[in-house]
């Protein structure tokens, strides 16, 4: 009897859209009243003026709708790059790039505080439920409270599709849960590669190394102490939760309120993640976030710390210790104590279906880029938002499919993907808003054509659309760390008004 073989089907995953506003001509609603009212105006500057009115107010609402309606491949229209460039170098006349701290700095207080959407944060430490130290930061501008819980990934080598598969289904109802949970703003996964020092290879094996060990022992550790940190890469991720600072009823909440409502749900959050692949998952103390930031702005610390830590002498960083020392920020890249760096955000999201491997290149470690973070940034919705963006959403991808005797492919497709995330929603389905950033480090200007080289070929492999944040790569930078910083609270212009252009 001829034996039967059976070829599993590898899962995919996708059907994520960016939600658009209707309007006429591909343009947003801002767009479409723009374009109504420009023709109303110019009714009114006829019957006023005569044809000449006439005819310039019809110039001057057409450049609008035309700066309006060309877009590059980022889906920035011109209007909107045009804006960037004007912010940029009012910024950079007013010496807004520009950051000088500690004793012999520019700030008042002669600390090395944090630059940018930062500068105002407040790290205080508390206890939670399993008597484990975390670190709360609080936000006054936004009222936003945010914490960090540290993950230990195991990967996807030698793993089973089926536990992978399981792992990415329990990382989906992770964030549809997110939804549910009371107060929740936004959440951040933060994957950080660096170079390893070896100090803590060297710290373990001198401690475990026994006086009347052989000598070839002695020797093959010896060599591993050496010969092993040349190469090789310390990876961590840590997941970033942020909470508003405020109850149901708008009034304002305390540090010591907040910490303790967090202390009790902190448990639950840690063990939920454990079912994801994230391995033990706990809080991030005070000390640890200060070190981790330290190392961002000057890597060069890294070495020092690791030091420390092998005498048995860790470093006791204050949160005003962890900020730079000087930077400055360009039109493309940013440079803080002793390093630069290029940050990228992601324009446009993996078209058509991907397997669960599609980020796995992106967040691996590169010889061409001395620390590399690559942050998803999430923002969970909660039901009744859901339901009704995704009507919303149904109803304009429809209007947009049928205004035209011959629609594109593209919007028959849009189409049809806001009606099967309709339908998923009905079924009880979560929806998350999210994006990606990714910030590419190293020590001098020389590497950093091949770092932009190698961000964009890894790019392609993960099938992302990079573009790098001109005009802001020192809040881009911030966004990237794991500090919860929720930008859309920051923004100068509405979130709601730029999604509508």
């Amino acid at each position: 009897m001829a034996a039967e073989s059976i070829r599993r089907v590898s899962r995919t995953y996708g059907n994520w859209r960016k939600p658009a506003s209707a309007g006429i001509a591909g343009l947003g609603t801002l767009g479409t009243m723009l374009m109504m009212g420009g023709l109303i105006a110019t009714v009114f500057a006829s019957m006023a003026g005569g044809l000449g009115a006439a005819f310039v107010t019809l110039i001057i609402v057409g450049v609008s709708l035309l700066m309006l309606m060309t877009k590059d491949k980022h889906g920035l229209s011109t209007l909107q790059r045009l804006s960037i460039r004007i912010g940029w170098q009012r910024a950079k006349m007013a010496k807004h790039n520009l950051y000088r701290s500690g004793p012999v700095g520019r700030t008042p207080w002669g600390k090395f505080q944090l630059p940018g959407l930062a500068a105002a944060s407040q790290l205080s430490e508390f206890q939670d439920s399993y008597g484990r130290p975390f670190a709360l930061l609080f936000y006054p501008s936004t009222r936003h409270f945010t914490v960090v819980i540290n993950a230990e990934p195991d990967g996807a080598s030698l793993v089973d599709e089926e536990q992978i598969d399981v792992w990415v289904a329990h990382w989906g109802q992770w964030l549809a849960s997110l939804g549910h949970e009371p107060g929740i703003v936004a959440a951040s996964v933060t994957v950080e590669s660096a170079p390893d020092t070896g100090i803590r290879l060297r710290r373990e094996v001198g401690n475990n190394m026994m006086d009347g060990s052989p000598a070839i022992a002695r020797a093959m550790l010896t060599e591993v102490v050496q010969s092993y940190p040349e190469g090789s890469a310390l990876v961590a991720a840590r997941v970033a939760l942020t909470f508003k600072g405020t109850d149901r009823n708008g009034k304002r909440r305390k540090e010591e309120d907040m910490g303790r409502e967090l202390a009790s749900r902190l448990p639950a959050l840690t063990q939920s993640l454990n079912a994801t692949g994230a391995g033990a998952a706990r809080p991030v103390a005070a000390q640890e976030l200060c070190e981790s930031i330290r190392i961002a702005y000057d890597p060069a610390a890294a070495v020092l710390i690791d030091e420390a830590r092998g005498q048995g002498m860790p470093p006791e960083l204050q949160w005003t210790d962890v900020g730079p020392a000087a930077a400055q920020a360009f039109w493309d890249k940013y440079r803080h104590d002793s390093a630069w760096s290029v940050t990228w955000q992601m324009s446009q999201a993996p078209r058509g279906e991907v397997f669960s491997s599609v980020l796995s290149q992106l967040v691996a470690p590169h010889p061409d880029i001395d620390r590399k973070r690559v942050t998803l940034l999430y923002r969970p919705l909660d039901a009744a938002t859901t339901a009704r963006m995704v009507e919303a959403d149904k109803r304009n991808a429809t209007f947009r499919a049928t205004t035209s005797q011959r629609p594109s492919a593209r919007s028959l497709a849009e189409a049809r993907a806001a009606d099967r995330t309709a339908q998923e929603e009905a079924r009880g389905a979560g929806l998350v808003n999210f994006g990606m950033v990714v910030t590419g480090t190293v020590m001098t200007a020389e590497q950093i054509p091949d770092m932009i080289a190698a961000i964009d070929n890894l790019g392609a492999t993960a099938r992302v659309l990079l573009r790098p944040a001109y005009g802001s790569q020192d809040s881009a930078f911030v966004a990237a760390l794991p500090l919860g910083v929720v930008v859309q609270s920051h923004l100068s212009v509405p979130a709601g008004i730029r999604e509508s252009l």
